[in-house]
């Protein structure tokens, strides 16, 4: 695994390149991320291109023996090009205008500015694309960020019907997917259909489902686009992208299709504040970050990528300044975050950013160095890192254990048609992750079409469209099984199947769910230690009821080495179903003690403590560590040898 650091060398004097640079490689820093916002200093004026500025620092950066990793400029059109179109920018949900000013501020359907993104984007590749100091690409940066991937513009619109077109090919098989016969809603013609929002109540379910597929298949051929630009001036070198955490707004394994390696930008405390963990977790866990947010992503990305290559391209180092509280990591976090990455197979973990930037929205995100140019805190973290890294090499290939099953179009299903208020499908997939993780388990999350062969045991938290390759891959399947509530309960155009849920997994497991209600927290059904909350199936079928709760509602329905979970997998009870699904697959469960995660590999053990207190490391994981002590101290790791 690689060390880097995201720079701006347009950010600071020329005069410092070359300390920047020493100070990178003595660091152990060997990737350094540029370019991705500096549209408006190559190109000035429309068609006036100043090189030399970038020439020199592609030049300094590369005699240091720094590899880099240059980035489009496309997420940031300089204002002259906004207003020789200004249609190019994106609309919101209420049609106001996102205009100039920060960045992101354009519209993934406007034809013009498209064309203008090719045109930068062939000129930096013509300059750069065979520069030996070039390592790697990055596409744009961060698709979606403040929730840009959805536009509202006439240029939306129009581009919208033209994918209706294609997808249905006659406005009556539309009508008839939709269900447009409901309230009078039928069209006579694809220029008929506007967009779903500004409605006088929620518009069809299926109207916003192919809307927000739409939305995805739109970036994905913006950065399509880009990438076979990139392939064609600098061939052989890797193409990346940045994705979020939490982020959800485009298919990520369709992104990741078009790329070599996909990364993910890794704000664990940023994270932790902003997303919907309890205040108990928020400062229990302030300055560590929840125990499985940053695994989460890993794990989620990794299931993402072509070949599971995958890396970090922005990496906390210290307090941020986009959340409602910017704690600073506690000491060592940064070291341990670093080599967690590692642990789940990362490529590269980049810092983000080298220098605090003294202006502009940034000032308050801290980087490696200081505004003053001198080392803040995360620098000896990161030069510490780069000798643990160093120390152990290749970690090997990840221990199949457990797979948990996500696709993004299931999380669109839950937001659009919640039915209790937060139910999330994403969100899940999130606890049933950390259910697994507590008890010690390797997870990986794949996709509906993934290979469950190598698994012991496949969870599906909330899956609404099972497709028939899944249904197919269970049938096979030999392990354990745990499917949760709303799986297999709508069609592909958002329909209740005519077999009724579970759809196409009734020939693998013998229930029907005959009625859905969602429950308000606090109406709940106790159980022994456990309780159904938020959600209840009621459920026809030959499946054995195994978790019933006092009153007689059913959490849990079994046949052999499947189970239906009939409430929605979240608190004691879906640690309850896991803990037996476990048992039963026979996989090597360890109950860990808070705030500690485990990491297996065909080489290592790892063992991370984001706890605040020493926490000593189970027997079940023997012998002496390679490098840590066997009682951790908050923030900091052990690597065993694998056993």
């Amino acid at each position: 695994m690689h060390l880097g650091v995201c720079y701006y060398p347009e950010h600071w004097p020329q005069e410092r390149w070359k300390t920047d640079a020493r100070m990178m490689r003595e660091a152990g820093l060997a990737r350094v991320r540029i370019g991705e916002f500096a549209w408006s200093r190559i190109e000035s004026e429309p068609g006036r291109y100043d090189w030399q500025w970038l020439d020199d620092a592609v030049d300094v950066l590369h005699e240091a023996g720094l590899g880099i990793i240059m980035g489009t400029p496309t997420a940031t059109p300089p204002k002259w090009l906004v207003d020789s179109m200004p249609d190019m920018v994106a609309l919101d949900r209420q049609g106001r205008l996102r205009g100039f000013g920060s960045r992101r501020h354009y519209c993934f359907s406007h034809a013009g500015y498209r064309e203008q993104a090719a045109r930068i984007t062939r000129a930096v590749a013509e300059r750069y694309g065979e520069h030996p100091g070039i390592v790697s690409w990055q596409t744009d940066n961060e698709y979606g960020c403040h929730d840009t991937v959805q536009s509202f513009s006439p240029a939306a619109r129009d581009a919208f019907r033209l994918w209706l077109n294609e997808r249905y090919g006659d406005i009556t098989a539309l009508n008839e997917a939709w269900g447009n016969v409901f309230w009078s809603m039928e069209y006579r013609g694809f220029d008929e259909v506007e967009l779903p929002n500004l409605t006088a109540t929620e518009a069809n379910p299926a109207h916003w489902l192919a809307f927000r597929r739409f939305s995805s298949d739109q970036v994905i051929a913006f950065n399509q686009m880009q990438v076979e630009i990139l392939r064609e001036f600098s061939p052989g070198r890797d193409i990346t992208h940045n994705a979020m955490g939490f982020y959800t707004g485009y298919d990520h394994h369709d992104l990741a299709s078009d790329l070599d390696v996909l990364g993910w930008d890794s704000y664990p405390l940023g994270f932790l504040e902003m997303f919907r963990f309890s205040d108990q977790e928020k400062l229990h866990f302030a300055r560590q970050g929840q125990p499985d947010i940053a695994a989460f992503h890993h794990d989620l990305y990794r299931g993402c990528a072509k070949d599971e290559r995958w890396s970090v391209l922005e990496q906390q180092p210290g307090p941020v300044n986009w959340a409602r509280h910017n704690p600073a990591p506690l000491d060592g976090m940064v070291a341990l975050w670093t080599l967690e990455a590692m642990a789940h197979g990362a490529e590269l973990v980049s810092y983000f950013r080298w220098r605090q930037a003294p202006f502009a929205q940034e000032q308050m995100h801290a980087g490696l160095l200081r505004p003053d140019g001198e080392p803040a805190p995360a620098l000896g973290e990161a030069q510490h890192a780069a000798d643990i890294v160093a120390q152990l090499g290749n970690v090997g290939q990840p221990v199949r254990q457990a797979a948990v099953v996500f696709s993004y179009d299931s999380e669109w299903i839950t937001q659009i048609q919640p039915q209790g208020e937060g139910l999330s499908a994403l969100w899940a997939v999130f606890d049933s992750y950390r259910a697994l993780r507590k008890l010690g388990l390797n997870v990986d999350i794949v996709p509906p079409h993934a290979d469950i062969s190598p698994y012991a045991l496949v969870v599906i938290p909330c899956l609404p469209i099972v497709p028939e390759t899944l249904a197919a891959s269970l049938e096979s399947f030999e392990g354990q099984v745990i499917v949760g509530p709303r799986t297999g309960s709508r069609t592909i155009d958002f329909r209740i199947p005519d077999e009724l849920p579970p759809g196409p997994l009734q020939s693998t497991m013998p229930v029907k769910v005959t009625r859905s209600e969602s429950l308000r927290p606090g109406l709940e059904h106790a159980g022994d230690g456990w309780a159904i909350a938020r959600w209840l199936d009621h459920v026809e079928g030959t499946m054995e009821a195994e978790l019933v709760a006092k009153d007689g509602a059913v959490a849990s329905w079994r046949a052999g080495s499947r189970r239906y979970l009939a409430t929605w997998p979240l608190g004691a009870v879906l640690d309850e179903v896991t803990s037996r699904a476990v048992s039963e697959a026979e996989l090597r469960a360890i109950e860990l003690p808070d705030g500690l995660r485990v990491r297996r590999t065909a080489k290592y053990t790892f063992v991370f403590n984001y706890s605040s207190h020493k926490v000593a490391i189970p027997e079940a994981i023997a012998g002496a560590p390679i490098t840590g002590l066997r009682e951790l101290a908050p923030a900091r790791y052990a690597v065993f040898a694998a056993d």
